[in-house]
Formats: C-alpha cells, structure tokens, sequence
C-alpha cells in the first residue's frame, strides 16, 4: 500500500485504508496473512477469541512475513480486540474468566502480545459493549490504562449500533474511541448517522460483513454500469466509493486474485456524482 491509501485517525495513528480480516480461517490463518501482507495489505484485524479467530496463527504469519525483510513491524497496523466472557466459548476462554473484569482485559492483551509476536498493538478494539454502561466503563478505563502504559496506541469498540450508545461514550471516555467496528449492512441503515459522527470526530469507522451481507447492492444495474466503465468489479467499486467516505473497509478473502483486487482500489477514483449514485443506494 503507498503512503495515499491510508487515513489519519484523531490520535495521530495511520490506519490502513483497507485491512485484512482474520475470522475463521482456523488453520489456514497464518499462510492467509502471510499472503496478504506479501501481496501488500499492512493492516490486519483479528481479536483473542479463539471461539472464531486463530489469534497464534496471525502472530505466526505476520512473523513470517516480516521474516523476509521487505518491510518492518513500524510498517503494520496490527488491531486485536479484547472479547467479554459473553462472547467466548465457555472451553476456551483466554483469560481467567472469575477475575474481575478489568483484569481480565490485562490478561488478554498480555495474551495476544504473546500471540501476535509483538510488544505493542496499534489498537485494542472492544469486541461488543457490556451488559450494562457501568461494566463498560470498567472495561474501557482498563484499556485506557494500556494506552496510558504505551502497550496500545490507540482504542475503539465493535459491534456497536446505537448512536446515543457510541456519543455517550465518546462523551465520558478520556480517550477517545478512534474506531467504530461495525458490521456494514441494510438492516442497520448503514450506519449512516454513527459514519457521520465518525467523520466529524476523526474516528475510523471500520466496516465488515461489507460484500456478503449486500449480494443485492452488489447486483444493483447502477453499481454493474459503474463496475463496466472502470473495468472493476461490483465489490472494487463498493470498496472504493466507502474509501472515498473515510471508511475502511475489512475483507477477510483467501483468494489472490480477490486480495489484489482490494488493493486495486487505489487505482481509480469515483467523481463526485458517481459517490452520489453509489450513496443514494445506501438511503
């Protein structure tokens, strides 16, 4: 990726325009993200959850690729997410799930350092929100702490759809979410209200599920029209007018041929009137 194909989040940290998604791909992982960086994507996505990411893998494939010397671990933006015992696999929780919660969130950071073979993350993304705003609150300061400590740049929230929810916390939290991990779909209305926010604040708003929860935004004749004049694909042309937005999208491909293509999306540009048509698909 070239120096363009990134954005700047309000904490200074250069995020990846594009990053690459490392659920379920089990055994697979590590040859997955050692490809992937290879090819050129240098943000990566995973979370310390073994219930549906192979977090050792991604440390496995990162070192693999950094092992080659084209590039350094200064060069990549590695994003885990600390994941409340509600979302674990009662079998293989990674922490120590009677410790207190904030604690908790120390043991898992501890765990994917040693995971992703690094002594810092570029971010810690909470997974989901808590049962309650005052568990969330423990849980963010902790995090806090990590950043306060130097083991985190930088801090943000997953799978969070409420707006008022999302100001809230913007509002009490010291340090500021810098990412908004959401899944990218109709039934949420796209998020329309929360990307603006993150617009305003300076906060990456992260999208996922973008291509397999769209089949039909994909189809729409007027994305083919503009997939048929740039001699892209219908998923190339989505990804590029959400760059063009701030978003940065996450494809978790195994494919090759899929991985160049996402980065290809730097290649060409949307005018403004196309943004609008690819937009207005989006109301």
């Amino acid at each position: 990726m070239k120096s363009g194909d990134f954005i700047v989040s309000a904490t200074g940290i250069r995020v990846p325009g594009i990053v690459y998604g490392t659920a379920w791909k089990k055994e697979k992982t590590a040859a997955c993200v050692q490809r992937a960086l290879s090819i050129g994507f240098r943000g990566v996505d995973t979370a310390c959850q073994p219930k549906h990411y192979f977090e050792p893998g991604v440390g496995e494939g990162i070192a693999a690729f950094l092992k080659a010397g084209t590039a350094t671990r200064a060069d990549l933006y590695i994003q885990t997410k600390f994941t409340p015992v509600s979302g674990q696999d009662p079998k293989q929780v990674p922490y120590d799930s009677s410790a207190p919660p904030a604690l908790q969130v120390v043991q898992s950071f501890q765990v994917s350092l040693r995971n992703l073979q690094t002594d810092y993350l570029d971010c810690l993304v909470l997974h989901s929100p808590l049962q309650n705003e005052e568990s969330t609150k423990t849980v963010w300061l902790a995090m806090e702490r990590l950043v306060d400590q130097g083991g985190v740049k930088q801090i943000g929230i997953s799978n969070c759809y409420e707006p008022a929810y999302f100001k809230a916390l913007h509002g009490w939290a010291r340090i500021k979410p810098a990412v908004l991990q959401n899944r990218f779909y109709e039934t949420t209305g796209y998020d329309k209200e929360l990307r603006a926010f993150c617009r305003q604040h300076g906060i990456a708003y992260q999208s996922f599920w973008t291509l397999s929860a769209n089949p039909l935004l994909l189809m729409h004749a007027d994305m083919i029209a503009l997939a048929e004049k740039y001699r892209r694909t219908s998923a190339q042309i989505l990804f590029r007018y959400l760059t063009q937005q701030g978003v940065v999208p996450l494809t978790g491909t195994q494919s090759d041929t899929h991985m160049r293509q996402d980065l290809e999306i730097f290649g060409f540009e949307l005018t403004d009137t196309e943004c609008a048509v690819v937009g207005g698909l989006l109301e």
